[in-house]
């Protein structure tokens, strides 16, 4: 592709309103523009630095941590249930068959 003149470059050729340039210009344009918005988006939550790669593997062992923490407590739950209502029905079995000595 043949260098493109200063002025070129800060007068585009225009057609009914619209700026017209290359695609692989416009391809360039928008990945440096997405690049600097992710790292100003990292840098406003404090993500940038460093250390930012271990921070959200950390962040994300966190709440790998939480998930677990979540679907212990639901099974425990459900096995907590699950094990009262067969003690209630057991109780109520003992109880019909009269096999802790109930009254003649």
């Amino acid at each position: 592709m043949a260098e493109r003149r200063k002025e070129d470059l800060m007068n585009p050729p225009r057609s009914e309103g619209f700026v017209r340039m290359p695609d692989a210009e416009f391809e360039a344009i928008l990945t440096r523009a997405a690049e600097e918005g992710a790292k100003r988006a990292l840098a406003d939550v404090g993500l940038d630095g460093d250390e930012a790669a271990l921070d959200i593997r950390d962040l994300r062992s966190l709440v790998d941590c939480i998930r677990l923490v979540r679907r212990t407590a639901m099974q425990t739950a459900v096995r907590m249930i699950t094990t009262g209502v067969m003690l209630a029905l057991l109780a109520g079995i003992a109880i019909k068959l009269k096999i802790f000595g109930g009254s003649p």
